[in-house]
């Protein structure tokens, strides 16, 4: 409707608030940079917990990426849409164009519904324990287990976080080791951090 009925602007006013707000968004994003870019900043904790035969060990990530990025790219989208506007009302102002602030506003919202499409696809994938098919940790976990003669006959490997990987392993073997022995073995592998490992005799 805007763009069929432009409505009056007072751009001295509406350049004035832009640009502040764009400022303040500029800001957050400043602040919100050094998360996003070092999400692992901060603390890890481990928890041991025994359950007869298994142990279970935790290294909880200090936060998910996904929800850095979102608040980053929240903040980036309302400085683009800034932006935008602010140039919709110079031109707006010097040539009568009232059409490209509504113009701009549907430009910003293309772009923001690109990013979010995006943001919402890649934590899906975390939410559904999706692997990606060119991730070798899987692979890896079985030339290690493997390598003795023992055969894995379940495995299941699943991103807990940037970097983190949970896994599950059952193992059948005809001279099984201990649940410790099979972790320690594991233990060379950085990003999983939390391992359940089930041993079965042949």
């Amino acid at each position: 409707m805007r763009l069929y009925s432009p409505v009056a602007i007072d751009f001295p006013q509406a350049i004035t608030v832009a640009v502040v707000g764009l400022g303040v968004n500029l800001l957050c994003a400043w602040l919100l940079r050094d998360d996003h870019t070092h999400h692992h900043h901060g603390h890890d904790h481990r928890h041991a917990h025994d359950h007869d035969d298994d142990r279970h060990v935790h290294h909880h990530p200090a936060a998910t990426d996904n929800n850095l990025r979102a608040a980053y790219l929240h903040v980036l989208a309302d400085a683009l849409t800034s932006v935008l506007a602010i140039a919709a009302l110079i031109l707006g102002s010097l040539y009568g164009w009232n059409w490209m602030d509504p113009a701009m506003g549907i430009v910003g919202g293309l772009v923001i519904a690109r990013w979010s499409w995006g943001l919402m696809r890649d934590t899906g994938a975390v939410l559904l324990d999706y692997l990606p098919p060119h991730e070798d940790l899987p692979q890896e976990i079985r030339d290690i287990i493997e390598s003795d003669g023992d055969e894995i006959v379940d495995l299941h490997v699943w991103q807990l976080g940037p970097g983190h990987h949970g896994a599950i392993v059952s193992v059948r073997s005809p001279a099984p080791l201990t649940v410790a022995a099979y972790k320690a073995k594991l233990s060379a592998i950085h990003d999983l951090s939390h391992i359940t490992v089930e041993v079965q005799a042949a």
